[in-house]
């Protein structure tokens, strides 16, 4: 597993308040959680929770708990959970023995209801929804009382009791935390405590039929497990005083402290749950994995390694305030990793065949490559080289421009570790498609240089026609083609139609057939690409990570 700690330390608000907490004995060790509610797979907004969370704990020696928010199993299923421990093994971090659920303590949740009816400050109230959502009042209007109110609280236990008892069907009532109906913040308007669900638990069954919400339980578990520091995103900010309310109001063994920070907002990304699964269950994309899609298990598809993620969010820091992230600086910290430890191989996305007719029909000659230009270490393969090869279509023009220096009729240009070739005449079939070119070679010019020192101006990928090996490569954009998505209030208007090209006829090198699975290699001239999960050895399935563009560098040299 990867280290998660070293270069990756940052400096921000949080770190400094958990520094000074320390320094101050308000805290003797720090203890942070990661609290994932199992209704879906995790994305790149969650990644910078996890490495704040987790970065955090392992940076000042103290832990982070993986506690599940599994109070809601209409929405919760095991496939989450197990994929939310996927994610977070996967992206470098693990939580020990630390694993824990708002289910394990439902029974102590109840008798902390039942403390709060007694002690007057709850009440079981049977307003119709609706009803109930008006009477809570707007910004500007304060909420108005419900006629259940004023119960008595041998009433409230015993109706608490018989909601814990299935006695009446779902939405039938509730029960609401007594507090402040005039507050200017709608979460201490008498929120919601507990609501029966009718609905088997992925973890307890059917024990309990009804539920804590997520503002009563959160907090709570926190106390419970002697959590320092609940970092929350800026969302949570309006429901911090109801956060400490509870606290107040309860017998908890541990006061925790509820930190916001910006929740992460990229260009040309969705990073809401609601709607990725949405569009997950539409069949807009392939699964939760599809590599368009900005989960954390759609990145690993893609071939995004967990370092550059990690990277990316000690780069964009924590802040207060919300604001975008350019999708480019994402995109450069998973070049900027991949530059670096991607081995390089050659593959032919758009095969055209090239004849060389001056080269021994069946002789093959094996060249030496380097397996990594910047890294000795990573050593050499060898590649069979003979009379026909494949280039990329796009290395070829018929016509070319003032500025296109590759293959045309009489130029000459270098073939990667192998010789300089010059085209001599184009094949083409009855409608007139380019299907073949027609060359000579230089015997002298063996590795790429020409004895007499003349230059050329292009150096081009190849296969050989020989031991090619077929591949379908997948190429993958972005999901949408706005840098706001939806926000035209349309979020289906705003998919990109070309997030997704598929090409069958691609041929790669036999190396890449031992590639393992989620591995970038870079296709040199071409980007970065990884084996997909369905890539068999006699069908070999690549996908597009990124391409060598960098826009992000562009933008820090213009600036």
């Amino acid at each position: 597993m990867p280290e998660a700690t070293g270069n990756e330390e940052a400096r921000d608000f949080i770190r400094d308040l958990v520094q000074s907490d320390l320094a101050r004995g308000q805290v003797q060790s720090i203890v942070t959680r990661f609290p994932p509610e199992p209704n879906g797979y995790l994305h790149l907004g969650h990644a910078k929770s996890i490495c704040l969370n987790f970065g955090i704990a392992t940076e000042y020696g103290g832990r982070c708990h993986l506690r599940f928010d599994d109070t809601n199993p209409v929405k919760e299923e095991q496939e989450y959970i197990d994929g939310i421990k996927r994610d977070v093994r996967w992206l470098g971090f693990d939580w020990g023995e630390h694993l824990h659920h708002a289910s394990d303590y439902f029974q102590t949740l109840y008798d902390w209801a039942e403390h709060l009816i007694r002690s007057g400050l709850a009440y079981v109230d049977d307003t119709p929804p609706d009803e109930m959502r008006a009477m809570r009042g707007t910004l500007t209007e304060p909420g108005r009382a419900s006629p259940d109110r004023d119960r008595s609280v041998e009433a409230n236990l015993a109706l608490f009791r018989d909601m814990r008892a299935g006695k009446f069907p779902n939405g039938a009532c509730v029960l609401r935390a007594k507090i402040d109906l005039a507050s200017g913040n709608i979460n201490m308007r008498d929120p919601v405590l507990y609501r029966i669900l009718h609905t088997s638990h992925p973890r307890t069954g059917t024990e309990w039929c009804i539920y804590p919400t997520y503002d009563f339980a959160h907090g709570q578990s926190d106390a419970l497990e002697h959590v320092t520091h609940s970092l929350c995103t800026l969302e949570f900010a309006d429901h911090r005083p109801l956060y400490d309310w509870f606290l107040d109001h309860l017998p908890v063994p541990a006061r925790p402290r509820q930190t916001e920070f910006a929740r992460l907002n990229i260009g040309y990304t969705v990073l809401s749950k609601r709607h990725l699964t949405d569009l997950v269950r539409r069949g807009i994309v392939n699964g939760w994995d599809d590599p368009r899609m900005p989960t954390l298990a759609g990145l690993r598809r893609r071939g995004v390694p967990p370092k550059a993620i990690r990277d990316f969010v000690r780069r964009i820091g924590m802040s207060k305030a919300n604001s975008v992230v350019d999708l480019a600086m994402f995109d450069h910290a998973i070049r900027d990793h991949l530059n670096q430890v991607a081995y390089r191989r050659m593959a032919v996305l758009r095969p055209l065949k090239l004849v060389i007719e001056n080269f021994p029909e069946d002789h093959v000659e094996e060249l030496e490559a380097v397996n990594h230009p910047g890294d000795p270490a990573a050593g050499t393969r060898t590649l069979r080289f003979g009379r026909e090869i494949f280039v990329e279509r796009d290395d070829f023009m018929e016509n070319p421009s003032n500025k296109f220096f590759r293959l045309a009729v009489g130029r000459e240009v270098r073939l990667r570790y192998a010789y300089l070739v010059t085209c001599r005449e184009v094949v083409k079939d009855a409608d007139g498609n380019v299907v073949e070119l027609r060359c000579t070679y230089d015997p002298a010019s063996r590795g790429g240089n020409a004895p007499d020192g003349r230059k050329v101006k292009a150096t081009l990928h190849w296969v050989s026609a020989r031991d090619a090996l077929p591949a379908e490569v997948r190429l993958y954009s972005t999901l949408f083609n706005r840098p706001d998505p939806g926000a035209g209030g349309d979020l289906d208007a705003d998919l990109n139609p070309g997030s997704l090209e598929v090409l069958s006829g691609a041929l790669l090198e036999p190396s890449l057939a031992e590639t393992p699975e989620g591995e970038a290699v870079q296709f040199e001239r071409l980007g970065y690409f990884c084996p997909d999960m369905a890539s068999q050895s006699k069908a070999l399935v690549f996908n597009r990570t990124i391409d060598l563009r960098d826009t992000w560098a562009k933008v820090q040299v213009q600036s």
